[in-house]
């Protein structure tokens, strides 16, 4: 699942506790899930973890394959769609 369609599910308040488990703002969290801000590799990690594994860091990132290639033995043959990296 993406991170948008993640913080979509969430009910009321819930949103901001993940963004203080994540150690950011509520605004920051929804631009990471937009696309406007740029998720790092450790950002995923953490996005993973605080959200049980819901959101993969494989959804998050699309050099994903490059950062961790153990993933892709993984990979269950479902194809994953790469998010849009920015400069």
């Amino acid at each position: 699942m993406r991170l948008k369609e993640y913080l979509d599910t969430l009910p009321r308040g819930e949103r901001k506790r993940l963004a203080q488990k994540l150690g950011v703002s509520l605004s920051y969290l929804c631009q990471m899930a937009s696309g406007v801000a740029h998720i790092s590799p450790l950002r995923s990690v953490q996005i993973e973890k605080a959200t049980s594994g819901v959101v993969p860091r494989q959804h998050t990132r699309a050099d994903w394959r490059e950062l961790w290639p153990e993933l892709s033995e993984l990979d269950s043959g479902t194809p994953v769609t790469q998010v849009k990296e920015e400069p």
